[in-house]
């Protein structure tokens, strides 16, 4: 019951909570089995920042815990084929294998030519390895952010169903948990009913990132909306709305069902549905941003309604067609800010862009790693209201505080 009550105190608590973390997630008292992260190739950035946190806790609470990482590796043979390989023990540990499968900066060579890793050779790699430790470990579990084939959730006509089967492959190896991060459609969990699935939103996350960088910006219903880019996202852009107490708006994709292109009929126009956005701050938010198109689409339409400043969220901004015309919608005005999360890959050039802003979300996995090895509720954490109220608070005081100030002086 303690650590049930310890981790679902919120709020005011939340700092009261973080001071104990250490010595209670790593104190002496503590009889668990070994807890073991296991990094895939192409996650080896987040899983050093999660491991960062988790080894500072444990080092905090006395423990000797240089590292938790369990080494391993994917060799593959000059044909192309692989086979996993776990180089240390993992008898009854509880094992967190990290995975991201959009990492396209990954290469093998398969008969001397250099081939950049796909969706499908990472999550090759996760099978193997998790065959490697089959019938060896305590537990495992699987943090996949970027969800595999979760952008084929659902079936239309002679398609395969690529999520759902692949999530079946993973109950039946054994995998008794996976953590995923705003998951296309969350619905595709009801393939694996007997394997935990959780769906984690960064909202805390992006909206902390938000106002650290825009410290002006104010989040009153006359000067900020919200705005979902399609029927798909309202559920998101709802709770925004909700805790942020602003008005929400939203487009829906006019197609063209006479043709097919690409596997989908070609999007017409985005209708505006919602009041009016002039003088007021965007925020739109998505799970992804592919080629970006509809993003630009959307921004260029409100800033002809006259809207103030548009700013996009996606937790995977991964930019298949390239950065060049989002470097020209920010220089001509357009759009002010796209915020994405570091929980998959991104390039060096992105990073370096003036209009892009990380987030980091590595602490936030640092403690659900932490609940799950402890069998604990992770409610509080899956639902961060609480922690949005008190940074919105936090927040009106400061800013109350300044404007006070100003009128001093």
């Amino acid at each position: 019951m303690e650590k049930i009550h310890i981790l679902s105190r919120c709020g005011k608590e939340w700092s009261k909570m973080k001071e104990q973390t250490a010595k209670f997630f790593f104190g002496p008292d503590n009889h668990l089995p070994p807890l073991g992260i296991v990094s895939l190739e192409g996650a080896t950035e987040l899983s050093d920042k999660i491991e960062a946190h988790l080894a500072r806790w444990a080092q905090q609470a006395g423990r000797k815990a240089e590292t938790f990482r369990i080494p391993c590796s994917c060799p593959r043979f000059s044909s192309g084929d692989g086979k996993g390989i776990i180089e240390s023990t993992v008898r009854g540990y509880d094992l967190f294998f990290i995975v991201d499968v959009g990492n396209y900066s990954c290469t093998y060579k398969l008969y001397g030519k250099e081939n950049c890793m796909s969706p499908d050779d990472h999550f090759q790699d996760l099978k193997r390895l998790i065959q490697a430790v089959s019938g060896k470990a305590h537990r495992i579990n699987v943090i996949m952010p970027l969800l595999y084939g979760g952008r084929q959730h659902r079936r239309n006509y002679r398609e395969s169903l690529d999520c759902a089967f692949a999530l079946q492959e993973l109950q039946n190896m054994g995998v008794q948990n996976l953590i995923t991060f705003d998951a296309h459609d969350p619905r595709v969990q009801n393939a694996v009913p007997l394997m935990g699935f959780d769906n984690l939103m960064p909202s805390y996350q992006v909206l902390k990132c938000l106002f650290k960088n825009f410290k002006t910006l104010s989040t009153d219903r006359d000067s900020f909306m919200v705005i979902s880019p399609d029927e798909g996202a309202l559920s998101r852009n709802m709770f925004y709305a909700s805790v942020l107490g602003v008005d929400l708006g939203m487009f829906y994709k006019r197609r063209d069902y006479s043709r097919v292109v690409d596997g989908r009929n070609p999007i017409v126009a985005h209708e505006y549905l919602g009041s009016d956005v002039a003088g007021k701050d965007m925020f739109i938010t998505d799970d992804i941003i592919a080629s970006g198109e509809s993003m630009l689409d959307l921004a260029y339409n409100l800033r002809q309604r006259k809207a103030r400043r548009v700013f996009a969220f996606a937790t995977y901004a991964i930019f298949t067609n390239g950065l060049e015309t989002f470097d020209k919608a920010y220089q001509d005005g357009i759009i002010d800010g796209v915020f994405g999360t570091n929980l998959t890959y991104r390039t060096e050039e992105l990073k370096q862009r003036e209009w892009f802003y990380e987030v980091d979300v590595s602490k936030y996995i640092a403690y659900f790693i932490a609940a799950l090895h402890h069998d604990m509720s992770a409610g509080a954490l899956i639902d961060p209201h609480e922690k949005i109220k008190a940074l919105l608070e936090k927040r009106r005081e400061e800013q109350s505080k300044q404007k006070g100030a100003q009128l001093s002086f």
